[in-house]
């Protein structure tokens, strides 16, 4: 159910714009994802997508037709728009010309799965950067893990930058935000042993048992890891830096030790 939309007052059209804000993502618990691969992997998925804006020019696109085509079979409605509209909504410099707006998940703790006795879990305490927050929970989609729990001051998981970033895994991966007390509470109802990633830590990353049911937490890009985290760890773990580096980016350093647990546990979490 495709309709035509020329005007910059329509409804539809202001709302999607809107959703560039987070004061308009929490108001209305919807975001936006942008590009091809992005609008198939949700709607492939279990979210609900509200509709989809598809630039006019764009329409005869072989593969947008593809994606059009199983959007009305889903009743998806669909609105075309001139490419000056299009832009009013697109946050990409080059807009592939459809993007969908979707509802955001409000998954609790007590929701998500038990996981198996090898059960892998992240744990983002304060990043501030989205392009950290989507990489790491890309890297812990691709290393199998359980899941991702987010402090309340992360990066907003619907922002733009946090969605791209994600490559469509945020769709895969359960990705919910909690207090550090209630991180620490999920921990031991689920049994997980809990590590904090960390430079100053004594013990390398590929020292450590990752091969049980745990969860591992990385740090906002300039503190780290909260002393309250540090405090309930079984350990502080480090990947060694042999160069002059002084560090790793936090989802360089994330990506390293999911896959040492995936290395640990044969590749079969």
């Amino acid at each position: 159910m495709k309709r035509q939309i020329v005007s910059p007052d329509n409804y539809y059209v202001k709302l999607a714009a809107s959703l560039r804000q987070k004061k308009y993502r929490e108001e209305t618990s919807l975001f936006v994802v942008e590009g091809l691969r992005f609008v198939k992997e949700a709607l492939d998925s279990a979210w609900t997508l509200e509709y989809v804006v598809v630039d006019e020019d764009k329409v005869d696109n072989d593969k947008i037709q593809e994606l059009l085509a199983s959007l009305a079979e889903r009743n998806c409605p669909v609105l075309s728009v001139p490419l000056k509209l299009y832009k009013k909504i697109s946050e990409t410099e080059n807009p592939q010309g459809i993007l969908a707006v979707i509802k955001q998940k409000t998954q609790s703790l007590e929701e998500l799965p038990i996981g198996g006795p090898t059960s892998l879990w992240v744990i983002l305490d304060s990043l501030q950067d989205p392009g950290n927050v989507g990489t790491i929970i890309r890297a812990a989609d691709a290393a199998g893990a359980a899941g991702v729990l987010l402090t309340p001051d992360c990066a907003d998981l619907y922002a733009g930058k946090t969605t791209r970033a994600t490559m469509g895994s945020l769709f895969h991966i359960p990705a919910v935000r909690a207090s550090v007390e209630q991180c620490l509470a999920f921990c031991a109802q689920r049994g997980l042993a809990l590590y904090a990633a960390g430079a100053e830590a004594a013990v390398s990353y590929s020292d450590v048992n990752l091969t049980e049911p745990c969860a591992v937490i990385f740090g906002n890009e300039g503190a780290g890891v909260c002393h309250e985290f540090k405090s309930h760890a079984l350990l502080n773990i480090k990947i060694p830096i042999l160069g002059k580096a002084e560090s790793l980016n936090v989802a360089s350093a994330a990506a390293v030790i999911l896959f040492e647990a995936v290395r640990q546990r044969g590749a079969a979490l």
